[in-house]
């Protein structure tokens, strides 16, 4: 039987070999974790320093590939320590704010030139599309609908969501992300209307100048970021090629593009604070469990509405360039197979 008081890490410890918890490693400070996860492992982690005060503890289990929590509903945690729903959802949301605070300077920083360029370069690696900054969609994370919030958060699904948009890179690590988007939007306008979206469309991300792609010597290319057809088309962003009977051009554009983009019940005001912290745990555990590209083409979050959106001069003769690119220099043996 646990005592009913606070623990030191050597008692939790002990607790934890009388329990018998399999592969339990120990108990951690947020700066003296392991760098890298065993196949399998548990422990009890702190989210401030060695030299601190030590709050804010959280649990994990691995098994293989997968880090696994878990929860109940509030109304089940009340019974369980005699606490109020109200008092059990400010922990949560202070944990979750706490959580977003200590790790996102880390784990989610805003890129600089040079972090931009080594993005680029692990993109051009494993996916062989080159000047790749990061692929962009945005997912519906599904939510209580507030009171008198008319339709704002209800969305072609037919339920109640808020959007989370995010830029991945080719490690699947989150790059930055936006969060609370009324769950009604479905078009570009998300991105266009996030902080990143505002960024990129003022020239104010740091990006690397134009660059030759590679195998050729002229006609230097903008960085870019890729999306599907839910996004204005843009010299920085681009999206496939819409319509059918497509030449092979497009065709084969098309594929290298989605080729390289399989890398992406509480209140809206609260999910916010649940989302961004679920995002930065995600880098902090990818970063230290390892790169595997395996099992990530599918989940369970309903893309965003594709809708009509215009495309810009600009942003058309970049994706010309690369559609031709592809079929030239950059081009890869088993692509005419997957068209």
């Amino acid at each position: 039987m646990l005592p009913d008081r606070a623990l030191f890490d050597y008692e939790v410890i002990k607790y934890a070999v009388m329990l018998k918890i399999p592969h339990f490693i120990g108990v951690f400070s947020r700066d003296k974790l392991p760098q890298r996860l065993k196949n399998q492992e548990s422990a009890v982690v702190n989210l401030d320093t060695e030299i601190g005060t030590g709050t804010h503890w959280v649990a994990y289990k691995k098994i293989g590939k997968q880090v696994l929590s878990t929860g109940t509903s509030f109304g089940a945690l009340q019974f369980d320590f005699y606490i109020a729903r109200s008092t059990i959802g400010e922990i949560v949301k202070e944990t979750c704010t706490i959580l977003w605070m200590v790790l996102q300077p880390k784990e989610m920083p805003e890129p600089s030139t040079e972090r931009w360029v080594e993005i680029a370069n692990t993109f051009y690696d494993k996916t062989n599309f080159p000047n790749c900054l990061g692929a962009i969609d945005g997912k519906h994370i599904r939510c209580k609908g507030p009171n008198n919030s008319d339709s704002l958060y209800f969305n072609y699904k037919k339920y109640f969501s808020i959007v989370l948009m995010a830029i991945a890179d080719a490690n699947l690590c989150f790059i930055a992300i936006d969060v609370g988007a009324y769950g009604k939007e479905g078009d570009s306008n998300v991105f266009k209307e996030s902080c990143f979206g505002k960024k990129l469309y003022s020239n104010q991300l740091k990006l690397p100048e134009l660059a030759n792609l590679p195998n050729t010597n002229e006609h230097p290319q903008p960085f870019v970021f890729i999306g599907d057809e839910a996004f204005a088309l843009h010299s920085n962003l681009l999206r496939p090629y819409p319509g059918r009977g497509l030449n092979d051009t497009k065709r084969v554009f098309n594929y290298r593009l989605s080729r390289a983009r399989r890398t992406v019940e509480f209140e809206p005001d609260f999910v916010d604070e649940i989302i961004k912290s679920c995002c930065v745990l995600h880098n902090f555990v990818r970063r230290r469990d390892g790169f595997n590209n395996e099992d990530t083409e599918t989940n369970m979050l309903d893309d965003i509405e594709v809708r009509g959106t215009g495309a810009r001069t600009q942003g058309t003769e970049v994706r010309d360039y690369f559609a031709k690119y592809f079929m030239g220099p950059g081009s890869v043996p088993f692509q005419f197979q997957k068209i």
